[in-house]
């Protein structure tokens, strides 16, 4: 029941009044807001252009004229495109009224805010990351290189392991040789047929043997080179100054260390002990026999039989742990790309959020103006909608009304003299023919007195509406 009592200024329903002067509150502070918001709207503009014109900058190869000349005109062209773009924005946004313009709007704004984040938000990310990216590819593929070259190193100390079968091997046709020697084997003690076929694989063996201890050391060394090589890599990642200097030096260090890995790649043995299992049994010669008797020789014909078969399937289980030296799954090939600063922060941006997040901020931010505006207008228009046009009218607004409403009662006040004036009617009748005018046919043409007095219920509701 409160609400509905009158206001005793302005005349009208309390609750009205209250809606009134709230609706009259927001577009003060509007109006105040408006004084500054284009330049604030133009640094953020500024800002987002300067680090356009960094990160372009970081694009370019060339620093000649032409090209500071380019970078400017791209960083000038996305701050008058972004102040253009958000300024339309902000005044048009909060004043359609209709669902279907503001979803219209919303496209528009979604459309513009891609394109802004394409031509400038990644840029400006290079501008504050782009240092700090290209060291993170520079970490990321020194990760890379030491896990090929360990890997690397793992297959080749893989083939190294072999020397021990092939030991193992030859030590055992040494052992059957020796046996031989006494008579064991065959039933012939001494030198004959069987024991220089079992000497002669085992010196294939001894030779096979001493050949991988010799790579041995290589392989060391190339593992010690490359670990070197590794430290001065990972030194350049985080020593300061300028990284486009430290790049460079890192590559020429990335062609070294790939080059000792395929070094260390080629010294794997497996594939030559492959070869040399294969070899062991299809390349026997058969001596003579030397046996006295027939009886001699045809045991030395099944001893060496034995034998063959004792030598392939020793060839056979060498054979087998060669392949599996070779089966086992290479190191991946790592090449050092050089990458720019903008081309760096989109490979790791997931690791560079917040300077994404405050590249595209900047850009971004007059978003939230404009749903800030949109939503104050609805307030007020919301208030203002069953306000009569005199209940709305502020002080100045006001003020402009009563100079038009003086204006207008000046002029109507001179019409009677201006229509009998000679000079102002020269095509008037004469005297004899005029017609005599009578004062009421003038009366719905002569305007009030100004002095008149507004009614009193008037006057009350023009103080409420200045109030």
């Amino acid at each position: 029941m409160s609400d509905q009592r009158m206001d005793d200024e302005s005349g009208m329903p309390r609750h009205q009044a209250r809606r009134v002067r709230h609706a009259r509150e927001l577009q003060d502070h509007l109006n105040w807001l408006d004084t500054f918001s284009g330049t604030a709207l133009g640094v953020l503009a500024v800002a987002s252009g300067i680090y356009t014109y960094l990160g372009v900058s970081s694009l370019l190869d060339d620093n000649g004229a032409m090209t500071v000349f380019a970078a400017i005109a791209y960083s000038v062209a996305v701050s008058v495109g972004i102040f253009v773009f958000w300024s339309y924005l902000m005044r048009l946004f909060p004043a359609v009224r209709t669902a279907r313009a503001r979803i219209g709007l919303l496209g528009a704004m979604g459309l513009g805010s891609l394109a802004i984040v394409a031509m400038s938000s990644w840029l400006n990310a290079a501008a504050l990351a782009g240092s700090a990216a290209i060291e993170q590819h520079l970490a990321k593929t020194v990760q890379d290189y030491q896990a090929s070259l360990e890997r690397t190193h793992e297959i080749a100390l893989s083939a190294q392991a072999l020397e021990r079968d092939v030991s193992r091997v030859r030590q055992s046709f040494e052992d059957l040789s020796e046996q031989e020697a006494q008579g064991t084997l065959s039933g012939l003690a001494g030198r004959g047929a069987v024991f220089r076929v079992l000497r002669q694989k085992a010196a294939e063996l001894s030779a096979l043997e001493t050949q991988i201890a010799g790579q041995t050391p290589l392989v060391q060394q190339a593992f010690s080179e490359g670990n070197a090589i590794l430290s001065q890599m990972r030194a350049l990642t985080v020593e300061p100054g300028p990284v486009e200097a430290r790049s460079v030096e890192f590559s020429e260090a990335a062609v070294q260390l790939q080059g000792l890995i395929a070094q260390l790649r080629q010294l794997s043995v497996a594939p030559l002990v492959e070869r040399a299992a294969q070899d062991l049994a299809a390349s026997v010669v058969l001596p003579e026999l030397d046996g006295s008797t027939e009886e001699i020789r045809g045991n030395q014909t099944a001893t060496i039989t034995s034998v063959l078969e004792a030598l392939a399937s020793r060839a056979a289980t060498l054979e087998q742990a060669a392949r599996e030296v070779m089966a086992m799954t290479p190191a991946a090939e790592v090449t050092y790309t050089p990458v720019s600063a903008a081309d760096a922060v989109i490979l790791y941006a997931r690791n560079f959020v917040p300077s994404w997040a405050g590249a595209i901020a900047i850009d971004l931010l007059p978003a939230v103006l404009v749903l800030i505006l949109a939503v104050t207008q609805a307030a007020i228009r919301e208030n203002r909608e069953d306000a009569a046009i005199e209940d709305t009218m502020t002080l100045s607004e006001l003020r402009s009304a009563l100079a038009a409403l003086r204006d207008v009662e000046t002029d109507m006040s001179r019409m009677p003299e201006v229509r009998n004036s000679p000079a102002e009617a020269p095509d008037a009748p004469p005297e004899s023919t005029a017609r005599p005018v009578s004062p009421t046919e003038l009366e719905p043409e002569a305007a009030p007195e100004p002095s008149t007095p507004l009614p009193e219920a008037d006057v009350a509701r023009i103080k409420g509406a200045g109030s």
